[in-house]
């Protein structure tokens, strides 16, 4: 079970940007980035349909670490991006992407059947 999520809300920069939003963020970066050590799972939400208020950004990206510390996992993934030959299928960062947020959360309640 996952002890720390990094979250990302995200979204291409406009509408043009969209063919290189998919093809860099969601065709390659995620993937990458799920492959870091002490993350067990990376996972992108496209926004279906609003509910309550107005949604923060059109994709929520969520991964889940095997780690409870944030500013370990915060080097920890900082290194793995800044290393080139980590990702043997890496992409270079393209100009498509918008973070209108992030942050990294620790679990606080939980509820199952």
């Amino acid at each position: 079970m996952e002890k720390l999520i990094l979250v990302g809300l995200v979204e291409p920069i406009d509408a043009s940007a969209v063919p290189e939003f998919e093809e860099w963020y969601l065709g390659n970066h995620v993937e990458d980035t799920s492959h870091c050590p002490k993350i067990r799972r990376g996972t992108v939400y496209k926004l279906a349909k609003k509910f309550v208020g107005s949604a923060p950004s059109q994709y929520l990206a969520i991964y889940e670490w095997e780690i409870e510390d944030p500013a370990e996992a915060e080097k920890l993934l900082m290194r793995w991006q800044s290393d080139p030959t980590a990702f043997p299928a890496r992409l270079p960062p393209n100009a498509s992407l918008k973070i209108l947020g992030s942050g990294w959360y620790a679990q606080a309640l939980s509820f199952s059947k």
